[in-house]
């Protein structure tokens, strides 16, 4: 079976770089101040991306298309552009980041044998010209260190936010904390699955 190896015609995509606190080990990558970039091929692909920082893995799905000239706006420019080496068309990937808003106590715990709701936000890079909309948003949770998880219940609360409840057992049946397992996919069909092993300690 032949394989043709894609015509060398490349462009350059800019990524932040706290989305990857971990250097990204790919062919031509390059790092200055919180931009890492690398070059893509030039037709529509999937891609994968993965990160793990401070424990938290992250791992990103999505369709990356050849950027047109306007994809990078003036306030923030390609790093080709900044640099002065390349004045190639760029664009951000179009990754799904998560907020979460676990609504703890000041020492960062919830309450035990209570039904605790955290809020969790999808976002984009500001770079991101046309925002896609998360569409859907499951959420798994842990007291055993990931050994089990089960699936708690997700309701959507306003614009690419959602709301789960989770019921917590007794301290002592969650020595370890309480680990979150969320996946989430937008109107683009990019997904997102972030396993945070010790989102909060209860109390």
């Amino acid at each position: 079976m032949n394989t043709r190896v894609p015509k060398v015609r490349r462009r350059k995509r800019i990524l932040v770089g706290c989305a990857a606190a971990a250097m990204l080990a790919l062919s031509g990558c390059r790092a200055t101040a919180d931009l890492v970039s690398y070059d893509l091929p030039a037709q529509s692909a999937r891609y994968t991306f993965e990160t793990t920082t401070n424990g938290a893995t992250t791992v990103w799905n999505y369709t990356s298309a050849k950027p047109a000239k306007n994809d990078a706006p003036e306030h923030n420019p390609c790093l080709g552009t900044v640099l002065g080496d390349n004045m190639a068309a760029c664009r951000p990937e179009p990754l799904i980041f998560l907020r979460y808003d676990l609504d703890l106590a000041v020492d960062n715990t919830a309450k035990a044998g209570d039904t605790h709701e955290i809020k969790i936000t999808g976002y984009y890079q500001e770079r991101l010209g046309t925002l896609p909309k998360v569409t859907s948003l499951k959420t798994e949770v842990s007291f055993d260190g990931g050994t089990t998880w089960r699936h708690t219940s997700v309701e959507k609360d306003g614009k690419n936010t959602f709301t789960t409840e989770i019921k917590h057992p007794k301290r002592e049946q969650a020595a370890k904390g309480v680990a979150l397992r969320i996946n989430a996919t937008d109107s683009e069909g990019n997904t997102v699955k972030q396993t945070l092993p010790t989102a909060y300690k209860l109390r």
